[in-house]
């Protein structure tokens, strides 16, 4: 991960250059190892570097050996051995995962991010055609803003954080996820079309537990390149759980010299697995893992039991609720949003980011996705149908780059720190987005729980002396929401904390620049006003979506998972 922020076509390059690198300096926090930029005609790229892989000549913007393409790329590209390959005869000048972006383009101009395998938001330049194209992945997981000023219809400007752009634009968007820009036709379009993008679509497709297991296993085996440290985040839920088992059972896998693991043909060209296709391991010879809460969470306490039981080196931190109070304006500056569940959920995540790089580590695994994918969310037990369970499903995928991709790509970018998560890899997402619903409906009558599916691919006790890959407590575990999970006082100190901050007089008189989006909770006008005083750009607040439980489905209007009803009360508060 590193940071962009591109130009195109300024009326004078040259002049804008300095304020350019003020700008791009703005988030020079996701890519602390190296700086860069380039002009060429009327157009600049800038590049704040995170170095992952290629360490020693990844350095960005990319150009090309006859100087005509200039590249910048935020993101990680997975099957990069496999396009290289492809794309033998080109001169490539790094052993970076994101140089074969270009010959891609080559071959097919505005198509090339349908060959692209991973995560990423790029801009690449044509200097004889005089065209920018930009592209964002599949799902969002990689941040992109797009923006323009009216005084000058022709510029065009990209960054991969809206603090780039808030002073020089006027109209600002989040880039969408599976889309591409073409300055030739000053069009977005979708190149990203899969049979489940589609919500009136209900899918039938029947039910493989092994398929969902082997390919959790490969999306997580994937996403193992790094030439540096890494580790897992470890809540001690399900998703987060099931991703840190398999990560540890392929770095055992990786640093085993008595039994080197091999794979099929088809994984040998998955980065991170050499030419005799055994998975290269970096850094340490044990996973380790990273978990947060107050002291005594429910979360922190399964983290334990999950480290212990995997193997991992587990490194254990607490923040108090003071502590958490106080970072609040930093989250909401780095994640560039006022919502409510996204702040509640990012400020732990946030805290425990700073403390994992200043342990040496730049990458880590996530659990992000399951939740909306399987509809693990305790809501989606409320759900009247299949059809509308299916529904929501797709909704809440569709909108995880303003919800859940924003948190994990900024609360950890926002300290040099890359987050990875397999459970969105376009190759899962295809297969477990389109089995038939009613598999992943929640009927506590029957003992299927939220993600019942999931937990059963990964529960080896009926399979005679397979290890298993959690314990059962833990493989079982009720759905906590990480806000949830790392203390239930959090919550509850939040909404205090609002509640003196915020009068009933004042939150009786929103402003008028609200509009119709206004706060309904005296928590979500006060993170309202703490946005407006960071970004008091108009335009700023139309990149944000505040999510808001389904009424409809006679949903509590808190989005904390313990106003679901099926919510177990706990014991350890």
């Amino acid at each position: 991960m590193c940071g962009i922020f591109t130009c195109f076509r300024h009326q004078s390059v040259e002049e804008f250059k300095p304020d350019a690198l003020r700008l791009v300096k703005r988030i020079r926090h996701r890519g602390p190892d190296w700086s860069g930029n380039i002009i060429k005609n009327s157009t600049l790229m800038a590049h704040e570097r995170l170095a992952i892989v290629g360490l020693d000549s990844g350095a960005q913007p990319f150009v090309s050996e006859d100087n005509n393409y200039i590249l910048g790329v935020n993101g990680e590209v997975y099957n990069h051995i496999q396009l290289r390959e492809e794309f033998s005869s080109y001169p490539f000048k790094t052993l970076s995962d994101c140089e074969p972006i270009i010959p891609l383009y080559e071959k097919y101009g505005i198509d090339a991010p349908k060959y692209l395998d991973g995560m990423f938001a790029w801009a690449l330049y044509d200097a004889k055609k005089d065209r920018i194209v930009a592209a964002r992945d599949p799902i969002g997981i990689t941040t992109l803003y797009m923006g323009r000023d009216s005084k000058s219809p022709k510029t065009v400007y990209f960054a991969s954080e809206l603090k780039c752009l808030t002073d020089n634009c006027d109209s600002i968007i989040a880039f969408p996820p599976g889309h591409v820009y073409d300055s030739e036709t000053d069009q977005i379009t979708r190149y990203f079309n899969p049979d489940w993008i589609d919500e009136d679509r209900i899918p039938s497709e029947p039910l493989d537990l092994l398929k969902i297991r082997h390919s959790l296993e490969k999306a997580v085996r994937k996403r193992l390149m790094a030439e540096v440290p890494y580790g897992v985040l470890l809540s001690g839920g399900l998703d987060s759980s099931l991703i840190a088992s398999i990560a540890a059972r392929e770095t055992e896998k990786a640093n085993s010299q008595m039994d080197p693991v091999k794979y099929d043909s088809e994984d040998k060209h998955l980065a991170g697995v050499d030419d005799a296709g055994n998975l290269r391991s970096a850094g340490w010879s044990h996973l380790h893992s990273f978990a947060i809460g107050l002291p005594n969470a429910p979360d922190l306490q399964a983290a334990r039991k999950v480290a212990k039981f995997i193997g991992s080196i587990h490194h254990e931190h607490t923040f108090t609720l003071q502590e958490g109070l106080d970072a609040l304006s930093d989250v909401i500056y780095h994640l560039e949003t006022y919502d409510v569940t996204t702040i509640r959920a990012s400020t732990p995540m946030f805290l425990l980011s700073r403390k994992i790089k200043a342990q040496g580590v730049k990458m880590v695994l996530s659990g992000e996705g399951s939740d909306e994918i399987f509809g693990g969310y305790l809501y989606f037990a409320q759900a009247p149908s299949a059809a509308e369970f299916h529904t929501e499903s797709v909704k809440r995928v569709k909108n995880l780059h303003l919800a859940d991709c924003l948190r994990a790509n900024k609360s950890t970018m926002a300290w040099g720190l890359e987050a990875r998560v397999p459970f969105l890899d376009r190759e899962f997402l295809q297969l477990c987005m389109n089995l038939d619903p009613k598999e992943k409906m929640i009927n506590a009558a029957e003992g299927r729980i939220e993600k019942y599916i999931l937990r059963k691919a990964f529960d080896t006790s009926d399979e005679p002396g397979a290890k298993p890959y959690l314990p059962e407590e833990i493989l079982w575990r009720q759905k906590e929401q990480f806000s949830d999970g790392v203390g239930y006082s959090w919550i509850d100190g939040l909404k205090d904390a609002a509640e003196a901050a915020i009068s009933d007089e004042q939150f009786k008189q929103p402003k008028a620049e609200w509009g119709d989006d206004i706060p309904t909770t005296k928590e979500a006008y006060w993170y309202r006003l703490k946005f407006d005083a960071l970004f008091p750009q108009k335009t700023a607040a139309s990149t944000v979506m505040r999510w808001i439980p389904k009424a409809d489905w006679g949903c509590a209007e808190d989005p904390s998972g313990r106003y679901a009803k099926i919510h177990e009360q706990h014991i350890d508060k």
